[in-house]
């Protein structure tokens, strides 16, 4: 009866991870052979490790990632796609994200890009920091709701404290002039202080073309270009070699059948 009481007192304190840790200790015979002193140290260490576990999930689940399983651990650094697994796991356990650099990942299409970019935003939501998926080709649209509804100016805000911000396919459409402004101001406010991950189907020497207005495009370019680290992904589309294995598999399954 003690003991349920106090199960209940740990969760109305939102000490869950105690609350559970307690539970499981309660049905491990070797528990009795422990000190109190060591049996509160795993308790206290279970809702450590509980409250991390929470926080990363919520920090996934708010940045909406377009592949939110992508891990640093599971990179393809195969011969030919012009990625090194050094050059990923230093940046990604690197201070990049603190001292707001940017990752420019180009690569033609099915090259990985976006998977390589959602890996290192997973990362940085493991280690704590907050991360924003957003496509550009249909920022411009959200962009025109949020000036129309008043909420602009707060979401703003809210991207400028994120710490990694992931813009996908950049380059792949067209932007108007005031989705051009809007990402300047977008970017003007994490220059050097926040990082920014842009994938692009464009090689970098055509961002400047794309974006159009010439006092802009060197506006925006110079503050992405201040800190910079390039990935240029090549070989044949990953995209074909799933669907062919997929494929492969099928008809395997149909002469077995």
């Amino acid at each position: 009866m003690m003991m349920n009481t106090t199960l209940e007192q740990l969760r109305s304190l939102k000490l869950a991870g105690m609350a559970t840790g307690l539970q499981e200790q309660l049905t491990q015979a070797g528990m009795t052979g422990m000190s109190f002193e060591e049996r509160l140290a795993l308790l206290v260490d279970r809702e450590v490790h509980w409250r991390s576990d929470k926080r990363q999930a919520r920090l996934l689940k708010a940045a909406n990632l377009k592949f939110p399983r992508a891990c640093i651990e599971d990179i393809d650094t195969r011969a030919g796609r012009g990625l090194e697994r050094s050059a990923v796991m230093s940046l990604a356990l690197g201070n990049w994200i603190e001292s707001g650099h940017s990752v420019l990942i180009t690569g033609l299409t099915g090259a990985g890009k976006t998977w390589l970019a959602c890996a290192l935003a997973q990362y940085a939501c493991r280690r704590g920091h907050t991360a924003l998926y957003q496509r550009v080709p249909r920022l411009g649209e959200e962009l025109r709701i949020r000036h129309g509804n008043g909420s602009f100016g707060k979401w703003l805000i809210a991207v400028a404290k994120t710490d990694v911000l992931l813009l996908d396919d950049w380059g792949m459409a067209g932007i108007d002039s005031q989705t051009r402004a809007d990402l300047l101001e977008i970017i003007d406010d994490r220059a050097g202080n926040k990082a920014t991950i842009i994938t692009s189907q464009l090689p970098i020497e055509h961002w400047h073309a794309w974006i159009g207005d010439a006092t802009i495009a060197e506006a925006i370019l110079d503050r992405v270009m201040q800190k910079n680290h390039r990935f240029n992904l090549r070989g044949e589309s990953l995209r074909a070699n799933a669907k062919s294995a997929a494929s492969t598999k099928g008809e395997a399954r149909q002469k077995a059948a």
